[in-house]
């Protein structure tokens, strides 16, 4: 077809009335002058509902218009010449490919150079797709209308009638097939394998496919309702508790959420601002320091990952600091972001290239984020993030205690991850599917994380992830949800089972500068029947030294308590008692100061994964689990016993860090260490930091900046 195609379509009446009826709506709002002004003049701040309308419009009649008008991309391709060679290099070389980069780049180049062969050669991979069977369930058929909807929105002119009518029947088949699919909005598939493909094809086919309006419709009235009150509720201060995988979801739904801007002028993160606003921000701080693979930034692993080995979602993870820092680009703090994003200027998959394409936005002003401050605490899921600076070269901790929200979370409040060059104190075990016997009785468990066990012998464990086998007594933390998964599917199912839900807290939280204080309450994850508190104090004194303090009592004296720490390679034994990990270029010294007279016992090699008379091996090794566990239990047994250590991160081929040294009595105990006096109390979470000018009282409140 030529070049001289009419891009128009016809407008639908109906879609119009609708949109017309909504502006007229929130123009009037409760007084009948939109936002309206108090009697003072001021200007009155707009709800999030009326911030996501604001600027809403009807959705455009011409193609392309999920990412903007062919003007539009014109004009990126002058601004951004260097990207889009690269993506027109992918899109030239894609072969047969049916995949997500390979369609995208295909589609946007095709349309830029009003390319018919390459829009066919590309409506024809489609069709493979268009006419397979109908993919329904646990699978990526959102993905699959995603890349579809975008080639019909930018090869538009290429399509033929009976292609396009194929289409339909398609898209509309997949959202009657899953109707009950990815029901959950705590879950990463509702975003990323349902309602973005839902959303980007309705904009795709509006006024050409009758069931458009009424799929966008609903998946708008899902995302109001029910899944931007999740994330609000989880996703609160930027963390999200599946961890790892918000690098999978995030970056489809912000894509749709883009689209949804150009295509209708509605603001989707306006309906979640504590998460949407800070996103960005805590993906910064959810980056490893350095420079990895191909010059991109390797996430810390929290929940189930794929591993240290590259991944694409470490572009997506980039792609989606960009995308919010280009939206919120008059913010301090996304001007530090872009400053940060700017360090890794390409994605690290060559054949992702059209992410720098669409994404990478070069007009946002920057300012030095070396001078942004060095920690942030997420309350919705309960995480903290600290580093010693922003160099690359810096001390990272990552710290967790939250509620229970989805499904890829583990059993492991009180974890703790510290990494210096390399990962030091990391996670156990290996994602090796989910559900798997390793999985279930090992690397989601309390045994595979930093932090406590308590063992009952009666204690018993059943329905995790679905799993039918036998499980283990790992002495850890319990499983106790309705669903096998212990995952709430919104907001309102977390607050009716909130009570099993609000299992830990982060208590206490400040950074003064030159440490980091803060509190954590994970007694509630644990069985009642056996542990009555689990508290950890812990003062990250920078640039590397950590200081530990747990209170744990239990119900029984005979339950034996284990502290433990995940260490990325066997430690030696040093002569004065303590540890040494070397890691690449970084080493964790440890040293055990309570309890008294306890010896560290190192769990490797053949016994790494075995605990209780089984092992449980991972069907296959993903890299960068712990190599050993580190464990220390008192050598009495009693109903309240307190660990104290210290640990300090350095390079490999400094000097041993001096010992701590430490006075206890009946009420607390005091340790000396890197010039600093830390004293903490038996009978409560708290105590006092003396610097050198006077004891300090440690806070007993959350004091994020």
């Amino acid at each position: 077809m030529s070049s001289t195609v009419n891009r128009r379509l016809p407008v639908s009446r109906t879609l119009s009335l609708i949109l017309v009826s909504s502006l007229l709506v929130i123009a009037s709002g409760p007084g009948g002058t939109g936002a309206g002004q108090p009697q003072d003049g001021a200007p009155r701040p707009l709800t999030p509902m009326q911030a996501y309308r604001a600027g809403e419009h009807p959705v455009s009649r011409e193609h392309p218009r999920l990412l903007g008008s062919l003007e539009r991309l014109k004009a990126l391709k002058e601004q951004r010449p260097e990207p889009y060679a690269r993506m027109a290099a992918v899109a030239r070389k894609s072969g047969d490919s049916d995949s997500h980069h390979s369609l995208v780049s295909m589609a946007l180049v095709s349309a830029i150079e009003d390319d018919g062969l390459l829009g066919r050669k590309t409506i024809d991979l489609t069709m493979k797709i268009v006419e397979s069977d109908i993919r329904r369930g646990h699978v990526t058929f959102g993905a699959d209308l995603a890349k579809t909807a975008v080639v019909y929105d930018l090869c538009w002119p290429w399509w033929t009638d009976e292609e396009k009518n194929k289409y339909f029947q398609y898209f509309g088949a997949t959202v009657d097939a899953n109707v009950r699919s990815e029901s959950s909005v705590m879950h990463n598939a509702w975003y990323s394998y349902k309602h973005w493909g839902y959303g980007l094809a309705s904009y795709a086919t509006m006024y050409e496919y009758e069931r458009a309006p009424e799929i966008l419709a609903t998946t708008m009235r899902d995302y109001e309702t029910r899944a931007a009150p999740a994330l609000e509720l989880a996703g609160g201060g930027g963390g999200w508790a599946e961890g790892f995988y918000t690098n999978y979801w995030q970056y489809k739904w912000v894509f749709f959420c883009e689209a949804a801007r150009f295509c209708q002028g509605l603001d989707l993160y306006a309906l979640a601002p504590s998460f949407f606003r800070n996103r960005a921000m805590a993906s910064m701080f959810e980056m490893y320091p350095g420079l990895r693979e191909y010059d991109s930034r390797r996430a810390i692993p929290i929940g189930d990952g794929p591993g240290p080995l590259f991944h694409p979602s470490r572009d997506e993870a980039l792609s989606i600091r960009r995308i919010l820092a280009s939206h919120f680009r008059e913010d301090p703090t996304h001007q530090a972001v872009h400053d940060f994003n700017e360090v890794t200027p390409k994605v690290g998959a060559e054949s992702g290239a059209y992410k720098d394409f669409l994404w990478r936005d070069t007009t946002v002003t920057a300012t030095d984020y070396k001078k942004f401050k060095l920690s942030h605490f997420s309350p919705g899921a309960g995480f903290v993030y600290a580093r010693s600076s922003w160099e690359e070269d810096a001390t990272y901790l990552f710290f967790k205690a939250g509620d229970r929200y989805t499904a890829h979370q583990h059993l492991d409040h009180g974890h703790f991850d510290i990494y210096k060059y390399e990962e030091l104190a990391t996670e156990g075990g290996h994602y090796d599917g989910f559900g798997t016997r390793h999985d279930v009785n090992y690397h989601l468990r309390t045994i595979a994380h930093s932090t406590v066990t308590v063992t009952d012998p009666a204690e018993t464990w059943s329905n995790i992830r679905a799993y039918k086998g036998p499980h283990g007594n790992d002495g850890g933390q319990q499983h106790d949800w309705p669903h096998h998964n212990g995952i709430s599917s919104d907001a309102e199912e977390f607050h009716r089972y909130e009570e099993l839900n609000d299992i830990a807290d982060i208590t206490a939280f400040e950074d003064k500068g030159g440490y980091l204080y803060l509190a954590a309450d994970c007694s509630r994850a644990y069985a009642k029947t056996k542990l009555e508190h689990f508290t950890r104090q812990m003062v990250f004194v920078r640039p590397g030294v950590f200081v530990i303090f747990d209170r744990v009592r239990s119900t029984d004296p005979s339950f034996s308590k284990t502290w433990r720490l995940q260490a990325a390679s066997v430690p030696k034994r040093l002569g004065d008692g303590r540890l040494a990990l070397v890691h690449g270029k970084g080493k964790l010294t440890v040293q055990t100061l309570l309890p008294a007279g306890a010896e560290a016992e190192l769990v490797y090699g053949d016994e790494l994964y075995s605990y209780g008379g089984e092992t449980y091996l991972p069907e296959r090794d993903r890299g960068g689990s712990a190599a050993c566990r580190i464990e220390v239990s008192p050598l009495q047994a009693a109903t309240q016993d307190y660990f104290l250590h210290v640990l300090t991160a350095s390079r490999a081929d400094a000097e041993v860090a001096a010992t701590a040294t430490m006075q206890e009595d009946e009420d607390s105990v005091t340790v000396h260490v890197a010039g600093i006096s830390l004293s903490f109390s038996k009978a409560m979470v708290g105590g006092s930091i003396d610097e050198g000018g006077g004891a300090v009282p440690l806070t007993s409140t959350v004091l994020d900046q």
